[in-house]
C-alpha cells in the first residue's frame, strides 16, 4: 500500500497509482505489435502459368438445355414436356456426349411449382455428373 509523503498525518493514500501498470501495456503492446506479422501463416496458390502455345482450335461451347418447371409441375426440356423419370436418362446422354466440355443447364422455375420438383431435378442432375447448372430468373 502506497503512503501519502506531503501530509504527515500516515493515512493511507486512496489513490491507485497506474503509472506502473501503462508502462507495462505499452511495454507489451510493442512487443505484440513487433511479433504479430511473424506469427501469420503463408498460403500456397496455385496460379495459372502464361502459355507460350495457345490452343489451335478453340472449341464454341454447346448449346445450353433449358429446362422450365411450370406452376402446374410440368418439366419441359427445351420446350418439349418431358417426365421426371426421364430427366436422368437425357441428362445421361448429355454428359456422355462430351464429358469435357458439357452443356450449362439452366433451370427456369415458376414461383408457384413446388420445391419438391425442384430437388427432383437438382438430384437427377447431381447424379448425372453434371457440373454447370444454372437458375434463370424473368
Amino acid at each position: 500500500m502506497a503512503f501519502s509523503s506531503g501530509g504527515g498525518d500516515g493515512a493511507p493514500m486512496a489513490d491507485i497509482n497506474i503509472i506502473p501498470l501503462c508502462d507495462i501495456m505499452l511495454v507489451l503492446l510493442i512487443i505484440f505489435m513487433v511479433t504479430a506479422p511473424q506469427v501469420s501463416y503463408p498460403i500456397d496458390i496455385d496460379l495459372p502459368q502464361r502459355s507460350l502455345n495457345p490452343p489451335q482450335n478453340p472449341v464454341d461451347p454447346p448449346e445450353p438445355i433449358r429446362l422450365r418447371i411450370d406452376a402446374g409441375g410440368t418439366i419441359y426440356w427445351n420446350d418439349s414436356p418431358t417426365p421426371v423419370t426421364a430427366l436422368r436418362q437425357m441428362m445421361d446422354a448429355e454428359v456422355q456426349r462430351d464429358v469435357t466440355n458439357q452443356p450449362t443447364l439452366e433451370i427456369d422455375m415458376s414461383e408457384d411449382a413446388e420445391y419438391g420438383i425442384l430437388a427432383k431435378v437438382l438430384a437427377s442432375a447431381k447424379n448425372a455428373h453434371m457440373q454447370k447448372i444454372g437458375f434463370v430468373k424473368k
